[in-house]
């Protein structure tokens, strides 16, 4: 990796990143631990809305339950509760939505607890290896390395379609919906396996691994311009998030295994693609999607607070990018953090155009500033 500057603007950086982080731990972790925590049903609400009252619930899915479970994983030993949060996560994760008759975790449940969306989706399992993995870090209790082999077991034997890819989302009893793999959940598998393999030797999840990076750059990497589509090369309607090139990218670079591939290789040459069409010059702040054939036209240029997370994370791998990612910073914390918590979308004219915050945003601040933390470090 190239070696990062350090410049007269450290010090602002290193003062800055310590008011956010204690904004992260201060304001918006306590939101979760409260207000945010259904304790009838172990499980978190959905959302809060600006008053930090839950809406009302109408599902709660395993995913969220999964990113909560990495958050608080991440806040042990730091936070006193959340080794006691992040057990009650696991427990309810099993309960709630374990399927016992066909194997693998629903997709949602209503807000009695029963079964609602049945269908197995990727995405979900995909964020159940990584926070299990990260959980099992911390406490390395046989049953959660249990868990982490079933799903691991079940995306190997269930969702992969034999060419390096995974369907993205299957019925119930493991029948075909048809859905082909999508960019988004294949990019989270690729986080849950690096998950898995910085907590153990694992050859079959790194072979894995490798296999579904060489298969992304052959179905999903448009050539002309290195950046990862939506849907595979081809298909009808296609576009590509500069959010999820950010992420791809921090994922791809911070590995040693992966930092070498080809499929590195076209995110590094479209990084500079991506940030002059998908970051907007005059606030900072990234666009949500893109489309190439019109010349990069913004499909939706709704500004998002996890977007603007994963580009700065990645930023903290570029080289000579210390002053970059202090305006990064500076920008998330102006337009997205508040005093009550965040904003989770903004428009281009600064609008708030989504006042709740979702229980699934913490993780993408948690995982960005861990790797504020490894840069500063």
């Amino acid at each position: 990796m190239p070696p990062v500057s350090r410049s007269a603007s450290q010090p602002e950086l290193t003062a800055l990143f310590a008011t956010v982080q204690a904004h992260f731990q201060n304001v918006i972790v306590p939101l979760w631990l409260g207000p945010g925590w259904n304790a009838d049903m172990a499980l978190p609400y959905e959302a809060l809305d600006a008053a930090h009252q839950p809406l009302p619930t109408q599902r709660y899915r395993a995913m969220a339950c999964a990113r909560q479970l990495y958050l608080f994983s991440s806040l042990i030993g730091q936070v006193p509760s959340a080794q006691a949060r992040a057990s009650a996560l696991f427990r309810s994760l099993q309960q709630h939505f374990h399927d016992a008759e066909h194997g693998g975790w629903f997709y949602s449940i209503d807000p009695q607890g029963a079964p609602l969306d049945q269908r197995k989706d990727l995405y979900t399992h995909a964020f159940i290896i990584f926070a299990c993995a990260h959980y099992w870090d911390k406490v390395r209790e046989p049953l959660v390395e249990s868990v982490l082999n079933a799903a691991l077991q079940v995306v190997a034997q269930r969702f992969a379609t034999g060419d390096g890819l995974y369907e993205a989302s299957l019925e119930r009893d493991w029948s075909s919906l048809d859905s082909g793999p999508l960019q988004n959940p294949l990019m989270h598998l690729a986080e849950a396996f690096l998950a898995t393999l910085s907590v153990r030797e694992d050859p079959a999840v790194q072979t894995a691994l490798i296999e579904l990076c060489s298969a992304m750059q052959q179905r999903f990497i448009d050539l002309e311009h290195g950046v990862l589509m939506e849907k595979p090369l081809g298909a009808v309607d296609n576009w590509f998030e500069p959010g999820h090139q950010f992420e791809w990218y921090f994922l791809l670079q911070s590995s040693p295994l992966l930092r070498d591939t080809v499929l590195h290789a076209s995110l590094k040459r479209a990084f500079t693609f991506t940030e002059r069409l998908g970051v907007d010059q005059q606030t900072g702040a990234v666009k949500a999607t893109l489309v190439l054939q019109a010349d990069g036209q913004p499909r939706d240029a709704t500004q998002r607070i996890w977007a603007q997370a994963e580009y700065l994370r990645a930023l903290t791998l570029r080289p000579d990018s210390e002053a970059h990612v202090l305006r990064q910073l500076q920008t998330l914390q102006r337009r997205f953090l508040h005093a009550g918590g965040w904003h989770e979308c903004r428009a281009v004219n600064g609008e708030v155009s989504r006042r709740d915050m979702p229980s699934t945003t913490p993780y993408h601040l948690a995982t960005c500033y861990r790797g504020l933390l490894d840069y500063l470090q």
